[in-house]
């Protein structure tokens, strides 16, 4: 696979696209193949955030019932497990209508509760699922074509790759997940993020922003655009894995006030003060969290099944379903209060804990 967009300033770090943009292309490749009979030596998609990418056909056969292309995952300088991954994709008409998504061999498949992906499915995140429905219907419409779609993901070597990830903890088994919320892969573990980030403060104190709104990424901004809906676009800004970094960028720049939007996966390890908040840098701590349990009240079996949660996500739906507000109210009080201490005071500190699709949790202000 090449890259649509190579850096044109060397000193930056390259970005790579998701394993949901790899997915796509080889898809459309593939439905093109078996629509045209001919398999196409590259494709162009659109990606989640607005920009188009081209994407080389690997390998690729067709006959009159299928068509399979793959396209080779290309994770630019981000440290990735999956980079240089094949990703699969084989279509076939059904006769029911619509588009039909499942994984085969390399793909896994959800075993636990707390993953954006229901038990039993395939682990195709929903931005992946989504883009794959779109381009799908695209090829359709561009060709005339009304019928139903069997889009299957494949990823050879992937049972082998997914050794090198969490999967297996999370209740993943099989293969490696499909994902990705924008597309690309952004460098996040990189000091050109960290340079970008601090950047992106100092362009918006420059123009008159003195509160800023700290999110870990495109769908915590999604959610925290329509909390504040008065603030600047410039004010929001993705701080990535690098959340204390950020804090202490903002004081430094004269901000008077950092809202951090996130979800329970990060958030609970800045809880605990961890302030870079990278999976493999710092697993979740399930101790933690069932500890949080108890201060607020649970029972002992529901702090126990917390402690044995698949994931924070999994933890927070437990205490949510348990009927304790009172847990996420005290997340947040100690996220506030770890970034207060990280910045060295001097900046209000709010925390907003969401859900995935952007429901309030808990929220709370330290200063």
């Amino acid at each position: 696979m090449k890259q649509a967009s190579e850096a044109t300033d060397q000193r930056e770090m390259r970005y790579g696209y998701t394993t949901g943009s790899c997915a796509t292309a080889a898809a459309k490749a593939a439905l093109t193949a078996l629509i045209t009979g001919r398999v196409p030596d590259q494709v162009t998609i659109t990606l989640p955030v607005g920009q188009t990418a081209v994407f080389i056909v690997e390998n690729g056969t067709v006959t009159a019932k299928e068509a399979r292309c793959s396209v080779i995952k290309d994770a630019g300088d981000d440290p990735d497990a999956t980079h240089g991954a094949e990703i699969v994709a084989t279509v076939s008409w059904r006769e029911q209508p619509g588009v039909y998504i499942d994984g085969g061999p390399g793909v896994g498949r959800v075993t636990k509760p707390g993953l954006p992906v229901p038990v039993g499915e395939a682990a195709i995140n929903p931005v992946p699922r989504k883009m794959l429905r779109q381009t799908v219907d695209e090829v359709l419409t561009r060709y005339g074509i009304a019928r139903g779609v069997q889009v299957v993901i494949s990823v050879p070597g992937g049972e082998e790759i997914a050794k090198k990830t969490l999967n297996e903890r999370l209740g993943i088994v099989g293969g490696i997940s499909i994902l990705g919320t924008r597309g690309i892969v952004v460098p996040f573990s990189t000091a050109a993020y960290r340079a970008s980030v601090a950047q992106a403060i100092r362009v918006a104190l420059a123009g008159g922003c003195r509160h800023l709104v700290l999110t870990t990424g495109g769908s915590s901004e999604k959610h925290a655009m329509k909390l504040f809906p008065d603030l600047p676009e410039e004010a929001f800004i993705q701080m990535g894995d690098f959340v204390g970094f950020a804090l202490q960028q903002a004081k430094r720049a004269g901000a008077e006030r950092a809202t951090l939007v996130g979800m329970m996966g990060k958030f609970s390890k800045v809880a605990q003060g961890v302030m870079m908040v990278h999976s493999k840098s710092a697993p979740v701590d399930f101790g933690f969290l069932a500890d949080v349990a108890r201060e607020v009240g649970a029972p002992p079996e529901t702090v126990e099944a917390v402690r044995q949660a698949n994931t924070a996500t999994h933890a927070g739906q437990l205490m949510e379903q348990a009927g304790y507000p009172a847990f996420f109210e005290r997340l947040s009080q100690l996220v506030c209060r770890r970034g207060w201490e990280h910045a060295g005071g001097g900046i209000t500190v709010e925390t907003v804990l969401v859900t995935m699709k952007g429901a309030l949790l808990g929220r709370s202000v330290w200063s």
